[in-house]
């Protein structure tokens, strides 16, 4: 591959949560790798410390979102009636958006689109004659149709989904993910995972911890889910590590960004994850080697195979809402602990999306 590639990639970034930018970053990390004078912008809601943050080449970005995903109560739950009125409001003036994404991509005039998983810049770049691919776990068309296609005025916003889903040169579907028998280019490859390192004594030391205090991280992948955890009487062998904005500073309880450590390496360094079902934090986990506790999401299609895969790749077990105090976590993270672990599965998805992206841009 010609290292003095000097082409233009355009990747847009979905907002809903940070999985889809830890789906992209090591897939740009390693396309750095190969086309190092690769011109890259970058479009997301996400702010640009997010995005930096994962992101190792230089990149532009471009504020603003090309979609919304789903409207959702907390990190769990959807609101069904907010979501079906935000389709139906977008898809009224689905012409009129289509032809400012055209303009826009015309302007821009980038050699290859990649999005996860927006659909509008894909059907804005068939429009404008450019080339497109299509990455993800998950899309929004069959999302869609699982929680409305009975309604009537489903059908025709989902034929415009797919249509823009199916005009990309290829989808490239994560492992693990939807089965997405609806897009005909799909073509699936391995997990897709940054790699960190153990900083375990450093964060130790940081925390003060006693030697058999357990570490547990809480991360709902960038969405609001609140544990009333400072209520809780205190397990006295379980440090929890949740986000600033719960404001539970106390014995036991400590801020996760008051560590200074990225977050692959956080993931690393402690005993056990509380998450929800999601691409990111579920393979960054596995291919880490970290225990994953979780918290199934109320009535979410994706859900299920990334369960599955979990299940084969990671210790891990369910907890639900009953289980949601400190000493029935506490002993649940003894007990995975505990657990032998199975092999650390590979996360040779970057590579195999680069290479792609690297042939198209050459």
């Amino acid at each position: 591959m010609n290292s003095a590639i000097t082409a233009h990639l355009l990747v847009d970034v979905s907002a809903h949560g940070l999985g889809h930018l830890a789906q992209v970053a090591p897939v740009l990390n390693a396309l750095g790798g190969r086309l190092p004078n690769l011109r890259i912008s970058v479009r997301s809601g996400l702010s640009s410390g997010q995005l930096r943050a994962r992101i190792a080449p230089a990149f532009t970005h471009l504020p603003g979102a090309s979609d919304f995903g789903y409207v959702m109560r907390d990190a769990t739950r959807v609101d069904l009636a907010a979501t079906a009125l935000a389709y139906r409001r977008q898809h009224a003036e689905w012409e009129q958006l289509l032809a400012r994404e055209t303009a826009f991509l015309a302007a821009l005039k980038p050699d290859l689109v990649l999005s996860d998983v927006a659909y509008l810049p894909l059907a804005g770049a068939q429009r404008a004659r450019l080339r497109s691919i299509a990455m993800c776990s998950l899309n929004w068309a069959d999302l869609f149709a699982h929680f409305f296609a009975g309604e009537a005025w489903a059908a025709a916003i989902h034929h415009e989904m797919l249509a823009a889903y199916n005009s990309a040169e290829v989808f490239l579907r994560l492992t693990p993910a939807m089965p997405m028998v609806d897009l005909a280019k799909r073509r699936s490859i391995a997990p897709v995972a940054a790699i960190g390192r153990s900083r375990r004594g450093e964060l130790r030391e940081k925390l003060g911890c006693a030697a058999d205090e357990r570490l547990l991280l809480v991360a709902f992948g960038g969405f609001d889910k609140r544990l009333p955890i400072a209520g809780w009487p205190p397990a006295g062998k379980l440090r929890w590590l949740v986000p600033q904005a719960w404001c539970c500073e106390q014995p036991g309880i400590s801020p996760l960004e008051s560590l200074g450590l990225a977050f692959t390496d956080l993931i690393c360094s402690v005993d056990a994850v509380l998450t929800k079902p999601g691409y990111g934090t579920f393979t960054e986990a596995a291919c880490n080697g970290t225990p994953v506790l979780y918290l199934r999401r109320e009535n979410w299609p994706e859900q299920e195979p990334l369960i599955d895969w979990l299940e084969s790749n990671a210790r891990c077990r369910a907890v639900d809402e009953s289980e949601l105090s400190a000493l029935a976590i506490a002993s649940v993270v003894d007990e995975l602990s505990r657990q032998p672990a199975p092999p650390i599965p590979p996360a040779g998805g970057a590579d195999e999306a680069a290479a792609i992206l690297a042939e198209c841009l050459s």
